[in-house]
């Protein structure tokens, strides 16, 4: 059947004003013209992007991590991820994010999937990466960076997402999409 002919419902910056310059982000406020002509405002988070691997010890057994996230106040059970520094390709940030945080190296990588994680309010683009054949080198973590890594099935790791032990929106898509979607990974 497939989408009908949807409109141009494109919105045109007239202005925009940085409004914060943080490290990690930064919120701009844009003054826009609307596809009927008139005018509003809109502010959101610039974000440089990010990774979150799901990295497999064997084909039923995945790679966790628990960390407390501070902004929540709450501990989190998640895949590993990380931002992207700026100009890096994302298969590099994967590569190098596994083995910041969990010691471990994938001799195959296979890009997943593409999310876009707050489209109301910011440009943030999540970019999954599936890795096997991994191999133990020991962590590299960043300074200030404190996380417990473990290996759980596969299929616990998808009964955490449906009794609520894993909230986290990356790590349940993800666990989600790879679950739904394995005759296209697996």
């Amino acid at each position: 059947m497939g989408l009908p002919t949807l409109p141009d419902l494109t919105e045109t910056t007239l202005s925009s004003e940085r409004i914060l310059d943080g490290k990690l982000v930064k919120v701009n406020a844009d003054r826009v013209r609307l596809p009927d002509g008139g005018e509003s405002y809109r502010e959101y988070v610039l974000h440089p992007g990010a990774v979150v691997i799901a990295a497999f010890v064997d084909p039923d057994t995945i790679v966790l991590e628990h960390q407390y996230r501070y902004p929540v106040r709450r501990h989190f059970i998640e895949l590993p991820a990380g931002k992207i520094d700026p100009g890096e390709p994302h298969a590099k940030t994967a590569s190098r994010e596994l083995l910041e945080e969990t010691g471990y190296t994938a001799r195959d990588w296979q890009h997943a999937a593409t999310m876009h994680m707050g489209i109301g309010y910011s440009n943030e683009v999540i970019e999954l990466h599936i890795a096997r054949g991994l191999e133990f080198h020991g962590h590299r973590r960043d300074m200030g960076e404190f996380l417990e890594v473990f290996a759980l099935p596969f299929h616990e790791a998808i009964e955490m997402v449906g009794d609520g032990r894993i909230t986290d929106a990356k790590t349940s898509i993800s666990l989600l999409w790879l679950e739904r979607f394995k005759e296209r990974w697996a």
